[in-house]
């Protein structure tokens, strides 16, 4: 393959495009998915009360990081990554289509699920083939993967743009439209240029497929899967299994983090660890909770935030005679590490070389209390809101700046140190781990943003100081023990 792209293989611009547009329509429906589900019925809304419409929320988005698990065992045993991308990216554009224009709520749902799918399908797996795009790995790899997170961060920045500006000038379901409509744009895209991959992500180079009888028989276990799930299904939507959102939430909850303390203990007692690895296997631990915490604040953005910037915060521009959409304040995290990753990267490599670069621990320690910082000042401005006025939108991007310092402090920290403290005989199992982490972060937060009483806004101060006083006490704890964790990492830098 020629180097045309940047100076990396043609397959890159491929990937860069599909992912770009996956992120463009996965942020740009999760800006507006609350806000359409609390709205009045008589404005083309569900009227759902907030506790509720957070709880869906945390379940789809906790639902798409969770299907990232079978997503990638499907695509390595079954049909390779290439073609996992492909029926990912249709399936988000089909459940996007559902949400358009579905009148009923169990149509709406639906096509939640279907985008569930779509999204563990595509997600896992294009970053796969980004990665055999460079056989060769070392710096050419990490090069290809700041191009590709580039593409990521300018598709979470239009998204909710775009979005939101529809939901506003069209009607509250034009912001799915929208998000269908680019999500096709980038099925055709790859769909046309996936030439350029060559082997990258076809099932033939897939290193750990199965073949004859084994292969048949993974292909009936998938197949009755997907018979008891389309059987499951239907039950809910006739009506024969009652489902209460918030209390499928709090089971959902239960069982990821009773999932995790298993495998945990798996890990430790059953694996056949090596006395290091066990060592480092407890940092692994530490930051696998650091995750789940940071999550849970960071994650209020499109619920408890959201409702936020729609009720309580002045969008008008009067001098321009313009009103902010709500949703555009999503896109703000994304600018944000467009501006700030540089520094971020330059400031690592300027205090290692003064020996005083911070562990990996206590990075997740600071990410984690920025975070809670940044509900300091969301309890600030709810308690003006609690006197009775309206707050202007600098609250609300002071706090979505400082929760991007926390996402360039733990995000990529945590993936690196991952992949380095795990053996690699388990690097695919605890790459599960930590998607159940955020998802497990995920459920946490729709189900804090319920606790936001619309009728009691002034109860909203001492409810963000709750967030402020886990966060920041919990991130000052870890930073006490990122010391004697930092020991048990041994020599990985």
């Amino acid at each position: 393959m020629s180097a045309t792209f940047f100076g990396h293989p043609r397959g890159l611009a491929t990937l860069f495009f599909t992912e770009m547009w996956e992120r463009f329509t996965y942020y740009g429906m999760r800006a507006v998915l609350v806000l359409f589900l609390v709205a009045a019925v008589a404005t083309g809304g569900f009227g759902i009360d907030d506790k509720t419409a957070t709880a869906i929320y945390g379940l789809y988005t906790a639902g798409a990081y969770l299907a990232a698990l079978p997503g990638g065992w499907i695509a390595d045993r079954l049909i390779g990554a290439q073609r996992a991308v492909l029926i990912g990216g249709l399936a988000i554009t089909l459940g996007n289509t559902l949400l358009a224009v579905s009148s009923s709520p169990r149509g709406f749902y639906l096509g939640l699920v279907v985008i569930v799918l779509g999204v563990g399908l595509l997600k896992p797996n294009v970053s796969a083939i980004v990665a055999e795009l460079y056989p060769e790995g070392g710096a050419r790899l990490d090069s290809g993967f700041t191009i590709f997170y580039i593409g990521i961060n300018i598709g979470g920045f239009l998204g909710p743009l775009i979005t939101g500006w529809a939901q506003v000038a069209f009607g509250l379901r034009a912001g799915f439209a929208a998000a269908a409509v680019f999500m096709a744009v980038g099925v055709v895209q790859f769909y046309f240029t996936r030439r350029q991959l060559g082997n990258a992500g076809a099932f033939v180079t897939a290193s750990n497929a199965a073949s004859g009888a084994d292969k048949s028989k993974q292909w009936r276990y998938l197949w009755v899967t997907v018979g008891l799930t389309v059987l499951l299904l239907a039950a809910l939507f006739a009506g024969l299994i009652p489902v209460n959102a918030i209390r499928l939430a709090e089971g959902a909850t239960y069982v990821i983090a009773c999932m995790a303390a298993l495998y945990f203990l798996y890990y430790f007692i059953a694996a056949g660890l090596k006395r290091e690895e066990r060592r480092r296997g407890v940092v692994l631990v530490v930051l696998f909770v650091g995750c789940v915490l940071f999550f849970t604040g960071y994650e209020q953005a499109g619920s408890s935030m959201n409702l936020f910037a729609e009720r309580y915060t002045d969008r008008n521009l009067a001098w321009l005679h313009f009103v902010i959409p709500t949703g555009w304040f999503q896109s703000l995290n994304s600018g944000f590490i467009f501006i700030f990753a540089p520094f971020f990267a330059w400031a690592w490599i300027a205090l290692a070389r003064r020996n005083l670069n911070p562990s990996a621990p206590a990075k997740f320690a600071l990410g984690v209390m920025l975070m809670g910082s940044g509900f300091l000042v969301m309890a600030a401005a709810s308690a003006i809101v609690a006197s009775g006025s309206k707050v202007l939108p600098y609250w609300l991007i002071t706090t979505y700046l400082l929760h991007t310092f926390g996402e360039l402090c733990l995000s990529p920290v945590g993936l690196s140190y991952y992949t380095k403290l795990t053996p690699k005989r388990f690097a695919g199992q605890m790459m599960g781990m930590w998607f159940l982490a955020m998802s497990l972060g995920n459920l946490l937060a729709g189900l804090i943003a319920g606790r936001f009483d619309s009728n009691d806004v002034a109860a909203m101060p001492a409810q963000y100081m709750f967030i402020v006083y886990y966060s920041v006490g919990l991130g000052a704890l870890l930073l006490i023990l990122s010391r004697p964790v930092k020991k048990l990492m041994g020599t990985v830098q």
